[in-house]
């Protein structure tokens, strides 16, 4: 089942991208400056190098001061030009990467749904290349009430019929019944009687979950290529597909919704990229003033964005707990930012949200909550 960590750790990825893509986009304004003030080789009139040289210097000056809201003083015309054209470009870009990205964060979370019931389809797609082995205990799997449970459930069949299932790529379903599963011990073990108890069929296939399709095999492999957030989404995905055949009984089985709260969730997705995004300055400078002297550009990728969504979540979100939006960060950096990240960030949201709290710039209110006053 899809958690708010899990959101959180969405939410963290778009923001990291688009960080990297606003440094990137600000690279090009400056390729584009450098560009723009070279000697034109293809005009008849001759070049005045030396100017264009301290026209690139100065445009480059210019762009940099202007990113960083500093005072400027007046540069020639068409250096005004060019770094205002170069800096509408940048912004432009800036704001199609942020539309982008905030709205990949739930087509990538839509995503989880469609490889669960891949998953699925891939635990019939195996049985059926084993019944059509020319020895018939191979077919042994397919006709257990589990794997006719999931062949013949209606919403499954929809889904797979939707997404196109493994129809094109059943060569490689047998590449993988053939390597991993037809001498695997557990396997030939279940094929030894045609029928089985629920218990059994149920201790198979989340073996076959486990150990075959989520193993460190070429399968496993696969679906890392397919999905490039494969490192936290298998634990997602393997957990929906466990709690579908543990819910197998009397030939019927419950498939699993990522979230049951999604219109919740979507808002709380949105609402979180985009206050984390336009984070007013005096909060950064916030972070910067308790930051041991470093600058909040200094500070490692991970760990800026990290605080800057718990600086978000706690001012946009009354009915969170401060302490809860602490732990949660601190569960983040852990995770994925330096092995001295979680101190660091426990010890920098304790004392930043006291302060912001003091100024009342923290408002908590809800079941178990007190308004600030």
């Amino acid at each position: 089942m899809l958690n708010r960590r899990t959101i959180r750790i969405k939410i963290m990825q778009s923001l990291f991208a688009f960080d990297q893509c606003k440094e990137a986009n600000y690279q090009l304004a400056h390729d584009y400056l450098e560009q723009h003030f070279q000697p034109n080789l293809n005009s008849m009139e001759v070049q005045d190098k030396e100017r264009l040289k301290t026209q690139r210097k100065a445009a480059r000056q210019l762009l940099d001061a202007r990113y960083k809201n500093k005072e400027t003083k007046e540069s020639d015309i068409e250096v005004t030009k060019a770094v205002d054209h170069a800096l509408e470009n940048y912004h432009k870009q800036v704001k199609k990467d942020q539309l982008f990205l905030g709205k990949n964060i739930v087509l990538e979370i839509n995503k989880l749904t469609d490889t669960y019931h891949q998953v699925l389809g891939l635990l019939v797609a195996l049985a059926e290349v084993g019944a059509a082995d020319k020895r018939a205990v191979h077919g042994y799997v397919l006709l257990q009430p589990l794997w006719q449970a999931l062949a013949n459930h209606a919403e499954l069949k929809k889904e797979w019929l939707r997404s196109g299932g493994w129809d094109g790529k059943m060569d490689l379903v047998r590449d993988w019944f053939r390597q991993i599963i037809k001498d695997d011990d557990t396997y030939l073990q279940f094929i030894e009687k045609k029928e089985r108890s629920e218990d059994e069929q149920k201790a198979f296939a989340k073996y076959m979950v486990r150990k075959v399709i989520f193993g460190n095999n070429v399968i496993n492999d696969f679906f890392d290529e397919q999905d490039i957030r494969w490192a936290e989404d298998r634990a997602i995905i393997r957990s929906l597909a466990e709690k579908t055949l543990k819910s197998f009984s009397e030939g019927k089985l419950d498939l699993q919704k990522i979230s049951l709260e999604w219109d919740d969730d979507q808002v709380f997705i949105e609402k979180l990229f985009k206050a984390t995004v336009d984070l007013p300055e005096e909060y950064k400078e916030l972070i910067a003033k308790n930051t041991k002297n470093w600058e909040v550009d200094r500070l490692p990728l991970t760990d800026r964005v990290i605080l800057e969504m718990a600086i978000a979540e706690m001012i946009t979100f009354q009915n969170i707990p401060i302490k809860v939006t602490i732990n949660e960060y601190i569960e983040l950096a852990k995770e994925y930012s330096t092995p001295k990240s979680r101190q660091f960030i426990n010890g920098i949201l304790d004392v930043i949200s006291k302060k912001m709290s003091e100024a009342g710039k923290i408002k908590k209110s809800g079941r178990g909550l007190l308004d600030n006053k």
